[in-house]
């Protein structure tokens, strides 16, 4: 059994990763992704360079990219709250493992070695931080696979690996320039770990079980609502890192004033391109880009079919709030898409957009968490 304060440890980390996913969008959309250089620090500060004097030195370290101070909060601010959610995994971690042998020496030692190999990264000895961190995730997806998850040990010692890689890519994706596909990886990063600590808080909850009804089948439904869902958020991920928001102008639902305009599927789809080019701001061609908007369009139409149908089928089997919540959440994650799109890119409306996509993924995963096979 998990302690007894596991589940709302981890509803408080739940709502936190909620705030840094939204947050992360805010600083993504303002453009602040480069907003810090340099990485754990910003300028070479735990803050951010705020008074004269340290911005000119600022400036004078860093004169590639001179201090935009609006940017630098934002950035740095991000990481912090996010600094704070590792801590909160590592708690969960730690109260899930207290009773398996070794458990917290694997838990608190892989931690160390991180907490080690950030200081060697910022000295620039790379080799002998990416061995540390190599070795710290090693021995945790070791332990995960080794432990069953009756106290939750197993999914939560996978989450602390796994918030670290998370770490990893907001590394690479300021060192990498925002690589797009660099940044769309650490979107669906921030998602997995939301969908994660949904698990573990529905799952852990006391009397959350609902036992599924006779007859239905609602599990295979809920699992393909999930992944086609990802995949969506996927797709708009690779919008946004490849700057293609607006590569219809402000047309609805045609684009470019034509229902199939010119549009470059091959470039549109390469994933991997250089490293050390600076992605800020796009380098594809107008075709290229349009073909990832209509991607991420023609798309929509398959999930908004399969959560529609799956909405209506909760409803007709009793589960209506849920039936209805989905529904709802999704019809203004689709009002949304449309106002980015006709509105020119609002930056509060594109930043609720990724929220509520995080949203109809807990009313998801979470009634999936909760579903139990009915006893024969």
């Amino acid at each position: 059994m998990p302690h007894r304060n596991f589940h709302k440890l981890a509803w408080i980390a739940l709502a936190l990763t909620l705030c840094v996913i939204a947050f992360g969008a805010f600083v993504r959309l303002s453009h602040a992704g480069l907003g810090c250089p340099d990485w754990p620090v910003c300028y070479g500060k735990l803050t951010w360079p705020k008074h004269e004097h340290t911005i000119a030195a600022a400036n004078v370290a860093f004169p590639e990219r001179p201090v935009e101070v609006v940017k630098a909060w934002r950035e740095q601010f991000h990481r912090h709250i996010a600094a704070l959610l590792g801590v909160l995994v590592l708690a969960l971690a730690a109260l899930a493992t207290r009773g398996r042998r070794h458990g917290w020496t694997i838990i608190f030692s892989a931690s160390a070695m991180v907490a080690l190999a950030i200081p060697l990264y910022m000295r620039e000895q790379y080799v002998a931080s990416s061995v540390l961190v190599f070795i710290a995730e090693a021995m945790l997806l070791a332990a995960a696979w080794r432990w069953s998850n009756t106290d939750f040990a197993r999914i939560a010692t996978f989450t602390l690996a796994f918030i670290i890689f998370q770490a990893m890519l907001g590394l690479w994706t300021v060192t990498w320039l925002l690589k797009p596909i660099v940044v769309m990886a650490h979107l669906l990063g921030g998602m997995t770990m939301f969908c994660l600590l949904t698990w573990m808080a529905m799952r852990a909850a006391p009397n959350a079980a609902l036992i599924e009804p006779s007859g239905v089948r609602l599990k295979p439904m809920l699992i393909v609502a999930i992944v086609l869902v990802a995949i969506q958020i996927a797709l708009g991920g690779w919008v946004s890192a490849n700057y293609a928001a607006l590569a219809c102008g402000v047309d609805f639902p045609t684009c470019l004033g034509q229902w199939w305009p010119d549009m470059d599927f091959e470039q549109a789809l390469v994933l991997w391109r250089g490293i050390g080019v600076d992605y800020e701001g796009g380098v594809l061609d107008p075709d290229a880009r349009t073909a990832i908007q209509m991607m991420h369009r023609m798309f929509a139409l398959v999930v908004v079919g399969h959560v529609l149908f799956l909405a209506r089928r909760l409803i007709s089997i009793g589960m209506v709030h849920y039936g209805w919540g989905i529904g709802v959440v999704l019809g203004v994650q689709v009002f949304l898409g449309i106002s980015n799109v006709v509105g020119g890119l609002p930056l509060p409306i594109a930043t609720a957009h990724n929220a509520v996509a995080a949203i109809l993924l807990f009313l998801l995963v979470g009634l999936l968490a909760r579903l139990r096979p009915r006893s024969s």
